[in-house]
């Protein structure tokens, strides 16, 4: 189809996936209808809007193609339906099985919007600063997040989870790298899948960063 690229199904990927993250910890934090909505959606378009800001795209790109917050509100919606409609208890928003669910869900957000954040970054006519893009897709990918959990009345878990802006970081460096040996959507593939793979062992091995206190 004409105008749909792998840019474009990476940002809907994760868009949708950091939705419903978002989605998710709203309910389990018993907010209503509205609160899911207005949690899930922030996560999904938070880290761009900060990217936009930063690299002085304005109005951010959320106002100017809605088509991401209309992706968020009708993925959180399912989402809303799906466990009030199912009668899922709170005791299975607490389970292993849950942390799973928000670890994968994280893990594909995150590696979407990193190297979505630096393919806008090239676009918008920063390609040559190579630290800029890399924090900006890092600040892509995780200030969805910061922004929910902030909202949420929690610890970010950036600050403390599984090395989750670490994943990010990497994810971002092997992008850049990237571009000096193959085109744009492949190497935005490659990276994507290196943040989620990070992810995912990262929680099935525990690893974390060590802190100044006590153990792991």
């Amino acid at each position: 189809m004409k105008g749909i690229t792998v840019f474009f199904i990476i940002e809907m990927i994760g868009t949708a996936a950091f939705a419903c993250s978002g989605g998710m910890t709203a309910i389990r934090k018993g907010l209503d209808l509205l609160g899911i909505i207005v949690l899930g959606v922030t996560t999904a378009v938070g880290g761009g809007m900060l990217r936009d800001l930063i690299i002085g795209i304005h109005p951010p790109a959320l106002f100017v193609k809605p088509v991401y917050v209309s992706a968020a509100f009708v993925s959180v919606f399912v989402l809303f339906i799906i466990v009030r409609f199912h009668k899922i208890s709170l005791a299975v928003l607490e389970s292993e099985r849950y942390e799973a669910v928000m670890n994968f869900l994280d893990a594909i957000g995150l590696g979407a919007f990193t190297v979505v954040g630096i393919d806008t970054a090239i676009e918008a006519g920063f390609g040559e600063y190579r630290f800029l893009m890399i924090f900006l897709g890092t600040l892509t990918g995780v200030g969805g997040g910061i922004l929910r959990d902030m909202m949420a009345g929690q610890t970010p878990a950036v600050l403390k989870k599984h090395v989750y802006a670490c994943a990010s970081i990497a994810g971002a460096v092997c992008y850049v790298g990237l571009l000096n040996v193959m085109d744009n959507d492949p190497a935005m593939v490659v990276s994507a899948l290196l943040v989620v793979l990070i992810r995912i062992l990262a929680r099935k091995y525990r690893w974390n960063l060590p802190k100044a206190l006590g153990k792991e």
